[in-house]
């Protein structure tokens, strides 16, 4: 029997623990920091066990890598380098549902010659996303065309029935992730023009877009675009661009909560406040006595009556709420804070929604392809970002042990023979998508 290795049992584990027990001659390992949500997972099916497990102790990580045929690394990315060094070293294959970083990619010989597959990127966003746009990409260069602009956006969100708060947004995974990654700088391609947002001007750099049948969103750009034109073989784009969809209101909210300072990740010299109200008070520098709206409002060139005070204003930030006594920084209060007010609620679904565009030029043609990905989580059940991180590792797992997946080295699910089976399979589970081709007059 084999046995996968699953580090972690955070809150997109479990869609992954379950198609793999599923499985036949599959035993599954979970090693976590909270082992009781492991041992929830598991259910007590005979082919699971649940263990604890401190990933800074390096010697136990490094016993359960050994004593495994797959690993898949569910942590922090933090970690991930520190798994994959253990994995080569034990010749064991790997696979991560996040970023390629530099440190991982620089273990691309070392995974080679031990004979062994380090794949990222396996998830949603990194991974579905790769997928089902290679296939369209490779589908029009067969059919002797190129891609002359892409677009992909993806936002995990609220369903609208579910959209209840005035946020509009609804955590279904890490919220401490989705706060980091508001201060990411952003690059891409827009007609053959290389453009660069600075972190604290990306929420100024937002458009809005209809997706037909599902709503108007927010879209603004994803990190750094413009590796994806040598990564998706996209030699003939002018235009290479990735974007988040968020429901509208919440760039120019998230604009105004990194002004005030609230991601910062060190508390201001001399803070000795107590409540969520005072920390606000000392970001903005406002007397004790001052109106903290009013005062807030003005420190960011608002109108006191302005959506975005209200929301800040619901939130806590203005408020009495004490700051929790096992955190120490801005970044961390208000990721305990956003989770205790804008968690999904009981009996509550997420939607996925991913939406690429396409413009491709043919000898005798130009086509605009639009291809968009609608799913949602099932109420008192999985989440959708949880089955959809989760299950495109699950099934890669699968074509690792029937040595469906043969190449070795640090790879992402780029090239058919992994995209292929997985989107079949993902289908086959509900999770499609649909296309849309209309001809562009030249």
């Amino acid at each position: 029997m084999e046995k996968i290795l699953v580090l972690g049992a955070g809150m997109v584990s479990r869609p992954m623990i379950q198609y793999l027990l599923d499985q036949p001659d599959i035993h599954v390992i979970m090693a976590s920091r909270t082992v009781s949500k492991a041992e929830q997972m598991i259910d007590g099916h005979p082919h699971g066990e649940a263990f604890s497990l401190d990933v800074n102790d390096d010697k136990k990580v490094e016993d359960f890598v050994s004593k495994a045929d797959v690993v898949v690394s569910l942590l922090p990315y933090t970690y991930h380098v520190k798994v994959a060094e253990m994995c080569i070293k034990h010749k064991k294959h790997m696979i991560t549902t996040s970023y390629v970083s530099d440190a991982m990619r620089a273990l691309d010989k070392k995974a080679k010659n031990a004979g062994i597959l380090i794949l990222n990127e396996c998830g949603l966003d990194p991974g579905i996303d790769h997928m089902s746009a290679m296939r369209i990409i490779h589908d029009i260069e067969k059919n002797k065309g190129k891609v002359v602009s892409f677009r992909s956006t993806t936002g995990a969100l609220p369903s609208h029935e579910a959209n209840n708060n005035p946020f509009g947004y609804k955590f279904s995974w890490s919220p401490r992730g989705v706060l980091l990654a508001s201060r990411n700088a952003a690059r891409w391609l827009e007609n053959g023009k290389e453009i660069s947002i600075p972190g604290e001007q990306l929420f100024e750099n937002y458009s809005l877009q209809d997706i037909k049948g599902v709503g108007t969103f927010e879209n603004y750009p994803n990190r750094n675009s413009v590796p994806y034109k040598d990564i998706y073989g996209l030699k003939n784009a002018t235009t290479v661009y990735r974007g988040t969809f968020r429901m509208t209101g919440w760039c120019e909210t998230l604009r105004s909560i990194v002004a005030l300072g609230w991601l910062n990740e060190e508390l201001p010299t001399g803070f000795s406040g107590k409540t969520y109200g005072d920390l606000t008070r000392q970001l903005i520098g406002a007397k004790p006595k001052d109106n903290l709206p009013f005062t807030t409002a003005l420190y960011l060139g608002l109108k006191p009556y302005s959506a975005i005070i209200k929301r800040l204003e619901w939130l806590g930030l203005f408020g009495d709420m004490l700051l929790p006594k096992d955190k120490n920084n801005p970044l961390d209060y208000l990721n305990t804070l956003t989770l205790q007010k804008m968690s999904m609620g009981e009996h509550e679904r997420d939607m996925v929604v991913m939406h690429h565009e396409f413009i491709a030029e043919y000898p005798s043609k130009k086509e605009y392809v639009t291809s968009t990905l609608v799913d949602y989580g099932i109420p008192d059940g999985d989440t959708s970002v949880a089955r959809t991180v989760a299950l495109p590792a699950a099934i890669a797992v699968k074509m690792i042990l029937k040595k469906e997946i043969n190449m070795t080295g640090v790879h992402i699910p780029v090239i058919p023979e992994i995209y292929n089976p997985i989107l079949d399979e993902l289908e086959d589970m509900g999770i499609k998508f649909e296309e849309k081709t209309e001809i562009l007059k030249n």
